[in-house]
């Protein structure tokens, strides 16, 4: 079932940019997922890819550090309130 938003979305609302970051960060570990999944397949049946294991890991390490910020460093608040300082 989708994340549905219980009153009328505004983009100054910290809580609603707070939801929109993790979707857009799942939408970023399903396009790893999809991707990486289908190059290593192609990788393992003839070999195509040799530098993939390193494509695969700079792109982990990238999605990693999206994670981080999206969890732990990310701090939301209103924006009219930062207009006003």
């Amino acid at each position: 079932m989708p994340p549905r938003w219980p009153r009328q979305p505004e983009p100054s609302d910290p809580a609603y940019r707070r939801l929109a970051d993790r979707i857009n960060f799942a939408v970023h570990i399903a396009g790893f997922g999809a991707v990486n999944s289908g190059l290593w397949f192609v990788h393992e049946l003839n070999g195509a890819f040799p530098r993939l294991p390193w494509v695969t890991g700079l792109w982990g390490l990238g999605l990693l550090a999206h994670g981080l910020y999206v969890v732990k460093l990310a701090r939301y608040a209103r924006l009219d309130e930062k207009q006003r300082n």
